[in-house]
């Protein structure tokens, strides 16, 4: 037997407003919303964002990748999420692969490529 990812959850203040957020970013749907844990309908896992009274403090231990959707350049899609409020934190490459890190309207960081 193995595990299967199903969803990745993020501890934030105001589970709703970035669940929106993050809804709109990956063209998902809110599908399950409880006040203090809402779930964001992506694929291919679901996105959780769950209320905690503790701020966070440094660089996330575990942040998420994604990929840029097909047809689009990663400038293209970089320029999307800072237009919804994302934040460039830095670009980096490797040979056959180039990425760029951005944090979210609350700081929580994440690379597109």
């Amino acid at each position: 037997m193995t595990l299967a990812a199903v969803m990745v959850t993020v501890d934030c203040a105001e589970p709703r407003e970035l669940a929106q957020w993050w809804a709109t970013a990956v063209g998902g749907e809110i599908d399950q919303d409880y006040g203090d844990f809402v779930i964001v309908k992506a694929e291919p896992v679901a996105l959780g964002f769950q209320r905690v009274a503790e701020e966070r403090l440094g660089k996330n231990r575990v942040h998420v990748d994604f990929a840029v959707p097909p047809g689009t350049g990663l400038a293209e899609e970089v320029a999307r999420l800072v237009a919804l409020g994302a934040s460039v934190v830095g670009e980096h490459s490797i040979p056959g692969l180039a990425w760029t890190v951005l944090r979210d309207p609350v700081g929580n960081e994440f690379c597109v490529h």
